[in-house]
């Protein structure tokens, strides 16, 4: 926000002190302060050598006399300046070209970023919990955009290991030769079924095995796997895949095929793209070669079992095996090789993994291990933890099958939607477009309850509540855009000029609201930085209730009201209408010119 009454005030104090100053940035006023913005004296007061106290004390002398100000207090070292309506409006929205244009960053602050986010497994249908991880890639990426940065979104799809290979031995045994064609059944959907056929039958056979030796009973399911004969199986068809037997590969493409088929159906409807797809299946062995050259280092050691392992004890983490005494791969060994590959095909100046909060400190382990290996950009990588999505109805558990489905839950959401639709009908002609209404609308409720608090939180989703048109809802900001769209429809060309009398806007509430909108690059700007969603949800919510604070008390289209403030409501309108469309496509949320 450029104030012209700061910029002569830094003019003034150049010429006094005989330096630079920089420019003057004020700050929204506290609701509970008097005045529209503030400035803070002691964030300057070092540069120009000056007692913060006395600069705000010689402030408030310049500013009382500006034509800008109506009024000046001071508080410590804080100025809160009473802004004149034109001043306020000229200097928030009246350009709203160099508005918009703030947002982004200046050139030398700009980055390559590369972001991983979803990284689903090939033997079950993607459900709420990716849709958080793939709403919080997906918004991560369009904000950092936003600002300027230069984003490529990757995916990285665990294709492989003894998981999948569950589904596709329960295939072998109760498949019956079906396909999804066949039994019409989306291609995940399908083999998450065989999935979850599979735990029961793991169950059955640990049931009897126990029965069988009592001295077992208190051992776990995971324990007792390879005593069954369903685990022993399984862990073959592991071997025979690792050693390419054709008709195991065979299997496993087939059933990839289907699976990553219906992932795309799913990544469609939500809108998720990305600019390259690793396969964990071709890059599970990468990072050996790493490991023999940090061993040649000193980065890792020997164990006596054979095992390669490093100390980590610097970064207050524990030793960590890399490679088996056998000599093969562990999970981190992949992730390095993995990283590494990333960092080869994109040079990216900043790294980050949309990944939930239960793998903090294996993060933690890979980062500080690309540290060690002496990896320049190893200070560069960043791993957004976000918390568990719950339901109402308690967590959700793949193995058991009482997990809700992404397409489920975008089924239901549209359902709801289009219920909400039709009792704001009320028995009236429906539109024609009804269906792509109720998917723009669940599409929002969806993304906008995943995005609206910290990624840190561990939330609660209720699908009722979020297609809901009022309250903190995504439907709640669609409605006020759809509001603003009908009422700029509804004025006539006449009323459009290219002069707007922004003097004309002295009411509280337009002052409130081009203020709340002068916000919004500073917020969108602190939100790509922290990597938090939640700061831009909360923005628009407050941005959402000012307009509708605004619409209540300052009447636009009524014949009573004069056609210059009518324009200058208008124009108002506009820049809230632009906003709100610019922050919820930052969320990736598409608006409705009606509801």
């Amino acid at each position: 926000m450029k104030f012209t009454c700061l910029l002569d005030l830094a003019s003034h104090w150049a010429s006094e002190k005989g330096v630079d100053v920089p420019q003057l940035v004020a700050e929204i006023c506290p609701a509970d302060k008097p005045g529209d913005i503030t400035l803070n004296c002691f964030r300057i007061a070092k540069g120009l050598r000056s007692n913060p106290m006395q600069l705000a004390q010689g402030a408030q002398e310049f500013l009382e006399a500006h034509q800008d100000v109506e009024s000046v207090e001071v508080e410590k070292a804080f100025v809160n300046i009473i802004l004149t309506p034109k001043a306020t409006h000229e200097a928030t929205v009246a350009d709203a070209e160099a508005f918009f244009e703030s947002v982004k960053l200046p050139e030398a602050e700009r980055l390559n970023y590369l972001i991983e986010y979803s990284a689903p497994n090939t033997n079950k249908p993607l459900h709420l919990g990716h849709l958080r991880n793939n709403a919080l890639g997906m918004a991560l990426v369009e904000i950092l955009k936003k600002v300027g940065h230069e984003v490529h979104p990757v995916n990285l799809v665990n294709d492989r290991g003894i998981h999948i290979c569950r589904s596709m031995e329960a295939y072998k045994r109760f498949g019956n030769g079906e396909t999804p064609e066949s039994t019409g059944v989306k291609g995940d959907h399908f083999v998450g079924s065989f999935y979850v056929k599979y735990a029961q039958e793991l169950e059955l056979q640990v049931k009897a095995l126990k029965e069988d030796e009592p001295g077992l009973a208190e051992q776990s399911t995971d324990k007792l796997f390879l005593q069954t004969e369903i685990g022993q199986a399984t862990q073959r068809m592991l071997i025979d895949w690792e050693n390419r037997v054709p008709e195991v590969i065979e299997l496993w493409e087939l059933m990839n095929s289907w699976v990553l088929a219906g992932f795309n159906q799913t990544y469609d409807r939500m809108g998720v793209y990305f600019d390259k797809c690793y396969m964990e299946s071709e890059t599970y062995k990468l990072g050996k070669d790493i490991i023999d050259v940090g061993l040649e280092k000193g980065v890792f050691y020997k164990r006596e079992d054979g095992a390669t392992e490093i100390d980590l004890k610097k970064y207050k983490l524990d030793k960590k095996v890399v490679l088996r005494s056998d000599g093969t791969s562990v999970y981190i060994t992949q992730d390095i090789g993995t990283t590494i590959l990333k960092a080869d095909d994109f040079n990216p100046d900043a790294m980050v993994w949309v990944v939930g909060d239960e793998q903090i400190y294996h993060f933690k382990v890979l980062f500080a291990i690309l540290k060690e290996l002496g990896y320049e950009w190893a200070d560069k990588l960043y791993h957004l933890a976000y918390g568990m999505v719950n339901l109402p109805s308690g967590r959700m558990k793949s193995r058991e099958g009482t997990v809700v489905d992404a397409d489920n839950l975008f089924d239901e959401l549209h359902e709801l939607a289009k219920a909400e639709i039709r009792k704001r009908f009320n028995g009236q002609e429906l539109p024609a477009d009804l269906e792509h209404r109720a998917e723009v609308i669940a599409q929002g409720a969806i993304k906008f309850m995943l995005l609206k608090v910290n990624p840190k939180t561990t939330m609660m989703f209720d699908p009722e509540a979020a297609v809901k048109f009022e309250g903190d809802t995504g439907a709640y900001l669609q409605y006020v855009c759809a509001r603003i769209a009908s009422m700029l429809r509804k004025a006539s060309d006449s009323e459009v000029t290219d002069y707007v009398d922004w003097a004309l806007l002295n009411h509280k509430k337009e002052k409130e609201l081009s203020l709340c909108l002068a916000r919004y690059p500073q917020v969108i700007q602190k939100a790509a930085q922290d990597k938090d969603t939640g700061q831009l949800g909360t923005y628009l919510l407050d941005l959402g209730k000012a307009f509708n604070g605004f619409y209540h008390d300052c009447p636009v289209l009524k014949s009573d009201v004069d056609p210059s403030l009518r324009r200058a409501r208008l124009e108002l309108s506009d820049r809230v209408f632009t906003t709100l469309k610019d922050g919820l496509n930052a969320l990736t949320i598409d608006t409705l010119e009606s509801m």
